[in-house]
């Protein structure tokens, strides 16, 4: 899975062009969802692009209500494409882990609609609950994640187990952007806040999938991989964490 991938929501349903964009500016994982409303631009993109299909590492998700292997195929129609690389459960049901939407999952993956299955927004209860009931691990959690909003368990039991976090909203959906501490570092580095948060995923081993709509943006989130952050640097950004949410409140913690 490549370190840092382009998130898709709310992007127009048009954004073929864009997408387009930023597979030949260098990215190679996409990140979109049924209710995104973005994967027949996401599929028109790939296929316009040239790039060989098995270089490309695309996610979609399925919601707490679908028969899992249905919306898996269903999606895959929206996409235009045989198989993508990972599907998610994008919420757990309300009250249980989930574990029917994940042998859908499982049956998806044997069929090979999907190379890897994995879970969203959920906590490390809700994963153990999932496990217990399945004996699968899901290979990813994406979660809200930035400086100012993780949890160092969630981290260490993911490493524990193998999974793979991923980091949605890591920009905080440009809302904590300004803060003094972040535009510091930032200045000290010269780059941007942005790239800052975007770095201080990539060296904890979190993938994150920032949006950019902008020609602009799909540039500077890529360079958040050329250089490195010191470790004291590191340990300053952790010393933000709040529990900070840009959507009210983290579902893992």
């Amino acid at each position: 899975m490549p370190a840092l991938g382009l998130g898709t929501w709310q992007l127009p349903p048009d954004a073929a062009p864009l997408l387009a964009e930023a597979l030949q500016l260098g990215y190679r994982m996409i990140d979109t969802s049924c209710d995104y409303r973005t994967q027949a631009a996401i599929g028109k993109a790939i296929r316009a692009s040239g790039i060989e299909r098995s270089d490309l590492f695309v996610v979609t998700k399925v919601e707490e209500n679908d028969d899992a292997y249905e919306a898996t195929r269903r999606n895959l129609r929206e996409l235009g494409l045989e198989y993508v690389d990972l599907v998610l459960i994008h919420r757990p049901p309300p009250g249980e882990a989930g574990a029917d939407l994940w042998t859908g999952l499982m049956r998806a993956r044997r069929d090979g609609l999907t190379r890897d299955i994995g879970v969203s927004n959920y906590s490390t209860t809700q994963i153990e609950a999932l496990v217990a009931k399945t004996c699968e691990v899901p290979v990813v959690n994406q979660i809200e994640w930035s400086p100012f909003g993780w949890s160092p368990n969630m981290l260490d039991y993911c490493t524990l187990r193998g999974i793979v976090l991923q980091a949605y909203s890591p920009l905080t959906r440009a809302l904590r952007l300004d803060d003094d501490m972040l535009v510091a570092l930032a200045a000290e580095y010269e780059r941007t806040p942005a790239q800052i948060l975007l770095r201080w995923d990539v060296q904890l081993g979190v993938a994150p999938v920032p949006k950019a709509a902008r020609h602009e943006h799909l540039l500077e989130n890529l360079a958040a991989l050329d250089f490195e952050l010191s470790g004291a640097h590191m340990e300053e950004l952790e010393e933000l964490n709040e529990h900070y949410s840009a959507l009210g409140s983290l579902p893992y913690t």
